[in-house]
């Protein structure tokens, strides 16, 4: 069974995570990627455009 996410940090990480799992040749040899580093911060403006909430709010919060 995969571990169910709780909240938005959670999720975040696993986006985080698994850009890296899936992209390998998008992370460079000292493990940045701006590539991912991009799609996550497109990510959480979507969020924040589709909430109406605050991003900052939601990082701890229980995903609905």
């Amino acid at each position: 069974m995969a571990h169910q996410i709780h909240t938005y940090t959670e999720l975040r990480q696993r986006i985080h995570d698994d850009l890296r799992l899936q992209h390998p040749d998008w992370v460079q040899p000292n493990g940045e990627s701006p590539i991912c580093d991009s799609y996550e911060a497109r990510l959480m403006e979507l969020i924040d455009v589709l909430t109406g909430m605050n991003v900052e709010r939601l990082r701890e919060s229980p995903m609905l």
